[in-house]
């Protein structure tokens, strides 16, 4: 079984990282995902690749993951570099760009 392990990233729906604390620990799919020629539905058999376990640091997650013997690649998030702003610059004499409407 093969396994990623990853900090989820903020949503774009929120202002704040409250989920994204967390690491989470997802099996990839051993299967293509396939339609159903009733209802159109996509889907497929396999049961793992519906389950997400959560945990409080990478380390455990790692733990976890060689105690049941999974191959899990761990991949760590890009760290978010702020850039300091103030509404002021935009009304700046020495702008580099031309400010208008």
């Amino acid at each position: 079984m093969k396994a990623r392990i990853y900090q989820p990233a903020k949503t774009a729906m929120q202002s704040g990282r409250c989920k994204t604390r967390q690491w989470v620990l997802e099996f990839e799919p051993t299967r293509r995902q396939r339609l159903d020629p009733l209802m159109g539905w996509a889907g497929n058999g396999d049961t793992l690749a519906q389950v997400q376990l959560k945990f409080d640091s990478e380390a455990e997650a790692t733990a976890y993951a060689k105690r049941h013997g999974i191959e899990a690649e761990v991949r760590r998030p890009e760290m978010r570099q702020i850039r300091p702003k103030a509404y002021a610059d935009n009304f700046n004499w020495q702008r580099r760009e031309p400010w208008s409407h």
